[in-house]
């Protein structure tokens, strides 16, 4: 009886211990509210409007991630995120399952990660995330740059291996490969491309004490042929010579912040550059500071602006301001409220270009309409994470 019971506990401590090498866990965020817009193109000229918006803050979500402990510390992990409309309950990124992120990989506690799958480029986690106002306050996708061109925010590598070493003395680079998975890359004198989209991206952050330092390198060919789409941009695709295909597009940029106390401040700098198959190509640089002050450990407030420059095909000016207040009711709700203004200046193809507020389809206004050049936006939300 007494070997019996000994034999029991000996399997329930290697069951538990085998259990505890592993995990998944359920995660997510819901984004939603009520927005205002002073300008919206209509058939005839621009309206205002009051809409339902989601995901303004942050792109709703919910995902599964998980590990499994090897020894040695290496683990295997992996991530499996999907993006949704929380007003209609549609699936975001062209309707994939897991159109935000979907990898396996193994980590290395002393070396870093080697992932293979759908995943962010770096201009999104270093430029993104840490130095623009998009990754800092709750002005989230209406502050980062127009149609986010220079990929801060929508930029996910399907077919990627990428690389991301551990924190060295303050020190982080990785890089990535995003596989075309096609034999050919021509395209075609009409516009046309037969190639998938192939793309590859490195970056490198600094951080030490209160001060940091990154920047970021992406390089995408065919960016229309990827799916789901690499980028959400209509900007991008009318920056060729008769609606042509863009054949490449390259954005690098560089980034600097600062933690005093209550008060972070930032300042953010990209170049991007399209390269049609025919026509003239469009330079695109972006120069955006920002601050952000926490009054008390709950009400937080934040300030953005954001002077974005295009030339080339497309010769236009864009001045942008954001402003938000964020309090939180708890650690994982609170509630917002949002103003951005946007105005546009410039032509292209003998049309005057228009204000656009937003960066993906599920939080992007139209543009401002014929006869307008700017917009107004006023939001208050609600974001629960679970």
């Amino acid at each position: 009886m007494k070997k019996k019971i000994l034999t029991t506990a000996i399997l329930a401590t290697i069951a538990g211990a085998a259990h505890a090498q592993s995990s998944v866990t359920l995660y997510g965020l819901i984004d939603a509210g009520v927005s205002y817009i002073n300008h919206v193109q209509t058939s005839t000229g621009s309206a205002k409007a009051i809409q339902y918006g989601d995901g303004v803050a942050q792109g709703s979500r919910w995902g599964l991630r998980g590990s499994e402990d090897l020894g040695g510390g290496l683990k295997a992990i992996f991530v499996l995120e999907n993006g949704f409309n929380s007003g209609n309950g549609t699936a975001g990124q062209g309707s994939s399952m897991f159109g935000r992120q979907a990898y396996v990989g193994l980590t290395q506690s002393n070396i870093g990660s080697l992932t293979f799958g759908r995943q962010y480029s770096f201009s999104t986690d270093v430029l993104g995330s840490l130095y623009s106002t998009g990754g800092n306050t709750v002005s989230g996708n209406w502050a980062y740059h127009v149609n986010d061109v220079d990929q801060l925010t929508s930029s996910r590598i399907s077919n990627a291996v990428k690389f991301q070493s551990v924190n060295l003395s303050g020190f982080t680079f990785g890089g990535m490969y995003g596989f075309s998975n096609t034999t050919s890359f021509a395209g075609s004198a009409s516009g046309t491309s037969t190639a998938s989209s192939r793309a590859f991206s490195f970056g490198a952050n600094y951080a030490y004490g209160p001060f940091s330092l990154g920047g970021a390198y992406t390089d995408i060919t065919y960016p229309a042929a990827a799916s789901p789409t690499t980028f959400s941009t209509t900007l991008a695709n009318v920056n060729t010579t008769g609606g042509g295909t863009i054949r490449d597009l390259r954005s690098f940029g560089f980034g600097g912040r600062y933690v005093y106390g209550p008060a972070t401040a930032w300042l953010l700098w990209t170049n991007t550059r399209f390269e049609p198959i025919t026509g003239s190509s469009t330079i695109y640089n972006a120069y955006e500071a920002g601050v952000k002050y926490a009054f008390t450990p709950a009400l937080t407030g934040g300030l953005g602006y954001t002077y974005s420059r295009s030339s080339g095909l497309v010769n236009a000016h864009w001045n942008q301001v954001n402003g938000s207040v964020d309090y939180a009711l708890s650690k994982r709700t609170d509630v917002y409220g949002l103003v951005a203004y946007q105005d546009a200046s410039g032509t292209y193809k003998g049309q005057a270009v228009q204000a656009q507020i937003g960066d993906s389809s599920s939080s992007i206004f139209a543009p401002s309409g014929t006869g307008s050049q700017n917009q107004v936006a006023v939001r208050v939300g609600i974001r629960h994470k679970f």
